[in-house]
């Protein structure tokens, strides 16, 4: 295989990157709405949410990339692929990710929550300033995995025709016959990407604040 080629291979990881970090970012905050909404005692808002997760966890990701792309022309929207890709990774990972934050809430000292109550803070309040950043620092772990893994899966969202590392390759091993070497170089690529956002998270968590005490 040309270096020309390994190079197409990494323009076309840029667009991987770019997608799967736009994703994960919506993903989380959205997640946190979803946890909320699953904390919120309100039988509408708990159900509605609980529905949403169970439907994300439980339906492949290639299967909610398709019923995206052909749902949003019947009811009228056009998007480009870029957008729809970007819209199919975020909600499925809204949904594990507020599955992992929600456990992070839980895990709150109560002796915290009290505190910020008779400091006057309301209860919104409380939730953004108080429990969304110790939530976060306890499942910061769980939140790194899922970002590996919505990064491998974005290789499915050449389906809706947007073309990232998977599809490059699969366009250059069907136009020059070089399958292996041509999507051995993709795997490379992949692992090397996946290898730097987990050394960066383990730097990232050595440098977060402490738990306090429960």
């Amino acid at each position: 295989m040309t270096w020309y080629l390994f190079q197409l291979l990494l323009q076309a990881s840029l667009m991987t990157i770019f997608v799967s970090a736009i994703s994960i970012l919506a993903g989380l905050v959205f997640a946190v709405f979803l946890s909320a909404m699953r904390m919120s005692g309100n039988g509408w808002l708990y159900n509605g949410a609980g529905l949403f997760i169970s439907f994300f966890r439980g339906v492949p990701l290639l299967v909610q990339l398709l019923l995206i792309f052909n749902l949003l022309p019947i009811i009228g929207i056009t998007l480009p692929s870029l957008a729809t890709a970007i819209i199919g990774l975020s909600l499925c990972t809204a949904a594990y990710q507020a599955e992992n934050l929600r456990g992070g809430f839980e895990g709150v000292p109560i002796g915290l929550i009290e505190s910020a109550e008779m400091a006057g803070f309301s209860r919104v309040q409380t939730f953004i300033y108080i429990r969304t950043p110790i939530a976060l620092r306890l499942t910061f772990p769980a939140l790194v995995n899922e970002a590996i893994l919505i990064l491998k899966s974005s290789s499915l969202v050449s389906v809706v025709g947007l073309v990232e590392l998977t599809k490059m390759a699969q366009n250059l091993s069907a136009s020059t016959y070089q399958p292996l070497p041509i999507f051995a170089s993709a795997g490379l690529i992949y692992l090397v990407i996946n290898l730097t956002v987990a050394f960066a998270a383990r730097r990232a968590e050595d440098a977060l604040p402490g738990l306090p005490a429960k």
